[in-house]
């Protein structure tokens, strides 16, 4: 549905959207002052930025929400899209946008001098926001070392030991494309045939999972994005979540050496943005040190932008030393990296 966050009259459009006039009827979203924003991200996540956003500029936002679809239902709309800006999760989302070819490039002197290259597509198509560490889960309680690497995780030492959710997962696939692009593919795979055999059971669940599975006993070590750490530590609402994350450390895999794999939330203009000026002050703001510091506090999240303000929560996990492999890189080895899952058998687990 059409989420329409900060300004009245949103059933409307709504209505409009649900019966696919949306693009079709926009006296308002091509008025002056308005940016319209597709989004993979929920709204809950970005209205603090949006907020801060119309407060400092007076140009109002519109958010589409849509959990797949969102680059398909841009292409079907064609030259009469409203789609201003584009914000989603995950390099291979990013990649998947322009890609479907409904991104422009942006060559934008501000917005560059806040986004470090190794977050922005070479061309200008996408540009990342914030990053998460795939980190690894270790219980307080059985694992005494306090560093780690990728590769260890294929030492027969942690047979039977490892949590992870589906192999065919996007963050997943990301760090997987990053060990071919580090090591190459022969290498990579019997690396990943080494993990496989370490695991405790048959990959399942999403990163939280894990960290309860190490709470229960069931595994020593689980793979997971940083930010599900501050969420399971501030989960008022299902306390129970502050348990696991209690009963397990951050380790930052290859913080000795090339450092820890990221992945992003990013931003992308859409190709025929009917706002485009308007689009870029969006883009320009949420690559500040303003948004960013905002989106840190809100989402758990470590800015791109260097010297940004980081919140406790975040700092409480550890420094995070990325990856400097630029991740369009990365986003070369996602398919060899899916076959590869595929081809070893990880999600059968252990016994397969």
């Amino acid at each position: 549905m059409f989420v329409k966050k900060y300004h009245a009259a949103k059933a409307g459009l709504a209505a409009l959207a649900l019966a696919g006039g949306f693009a079709a009827s926009l006296p308002t979203a091509q008025a002056d002052g308005v940016v319209n924003i597709y989004s993979y991200r929920q709204p809950f996540l970005i209205q603090p930025l949006l907020d801060a956003f119309t407060a400092k500029t007076g140009i109002q936002t519109e958010v589409l929400f849509l959990d797949k679809g969102l680059e398909d239902r841009i292409a079907a709309e064609g030259t009469n899209s409203p789609a201003d800006v584009v914000l989603t999760v995950d390099i291979g989302r990013l990649v998947n946008v322009k890609e479907k070819g409904v991104t422009q490039p942006v060559d934008d002197e501000v917005v560059n001098s806040e986004i470090p290259a190794e977050f922005r597509d070479p061309e200008g198509h996408w540009f990342g926001l914030t990053t998460r560490g795939r980190v690894i889960y270790a219980s307080k309680e059985r694992v005494q070392q306090d560093t780690i690497t990728y590769e260890e995780l294929a030492d027969p030492k942690w047979k039977g030991k490892i949590c992870m959710r589906s192999g065919q997962h996007n963050y997943n696939i990301a760090l997987f494309a990053s060990m071919i692009a580090h090591h190459g593919e022969q290498k990579a795979e019997e690396w990943m045939k080494g993990l496989k055999a370490n695991l405790a059971n048959k990959p399942n669940g999403n990163d939280r999972s894990q960290a309860q599975s190490i709470f229960a006993g069931e595994c020593d070590l689980g793979i997971g994005n940083t930010y599900y750490v501050g969420i399971m530590m501030n989960n008022d609402k299902e306390p129970e979540q502050k348990e696991w994350a209690g009963a397990i450390k951050v380790l930052f895999p290859n913080a000795e050496d090339r450092g820890t794999h990221v992945n992003i939330s990013g931003m992308a203009m859409a190709k025929h943005a009917p706002n485009r000026e308007n689009a870029l002050e969006l883009m320009r703001f949420l690559g500040s040190g303003e948004a960013q510091a905002i989106y840190a506090e809100t989402n758990y999240e470590y800015p791109v932008l260097p010297g940004a303000k980081i919140s406790e929560t975040v700092q409480s996990f550890g420094e995070l030393k990325p990856d400097a492999l630029p991740l369009a890189d990365v986003a070369k080895y996602r398919k060899a990296a899916s076959e590869m899952v595929d081809r070893v058998g990880l999600d059968d687990g252990p016994q397969s």
